[in-house]
């Protein structure tokens, strides 16, 4: 079994370049493309600092339930806690999509739902997929859709408001 994953990764504590480097080590020979650091404002309410966001794509013989492992040690080894809701976080790793044998996974289980049930709605995830996936597709309620077609669809200032801040170091 191969899979392949889309994961999202987004810090605002800290060295946010350091914890974007650590998922993007963690992955090793697993790493198959890793965007360039996107800044954006945080989402849900909270007062807090930008986000720095990287998407990564990986492939592996993983099931969905260990690439959430995967995500879930990356933020244990950042020491993430999580006290409020779309607070601020050192390192926040999510499982976006999994491909499993070249067949999407759509799955509605309380520990991990695919594709991420939000995904579509967030430019910070889908601006950087795009940039490392132009061809990206993201299955949807609807139906499989093209990302860039999600992003025009998003509110062109929410859009806007993703910034390229340059190569990971």
């Amino acid at each position: 079994m191969t899979s392949r994953a889309v994961l999202s990764a987004g810090s605002n504590i800290g060295d946010s370049e350091a914890f974007l480097r650590s998922v993007v080590d963690a992955a090793g020979d697993d790493l198959v493309a890793v965007s360039d650091v996107y800044l954006t404002a945080p989402w849900g309410g909270v007062e807090q600092d930008d986000f720095a966001n990287v998407t990564l794509i990986v492939e592996a013989d993983r099931t969905p339930a260990e690439w959430l492992e995967f995500c879930r040690s990356c933020e244990q080894a950042a020491e993430r806690v999580r006290d409020v809701r779309w607070g601020p976080r050192t390192l926040d790793v999510d499982v976006i999509t999994v491909d499993v044998d070249g067949t999407t996974v759509v799955a509605d289980d309380p520990d991990l739902t695919l594709p991420h049930p939000r995904a579509e709605l967030r430019a910070f995830v889908l601006v950087p997929w795009l940039a490392v996936d132009p061809d990206a597709v993201l299955v949807t309620e609807v139906g499989p859709r093209a990302v860039a077609d999600l992003i025009s669809g998003l509110d062109s200032a929410e859009a806007a408001g993703v910034r390229r801040a340059g190569a990971l170091r």
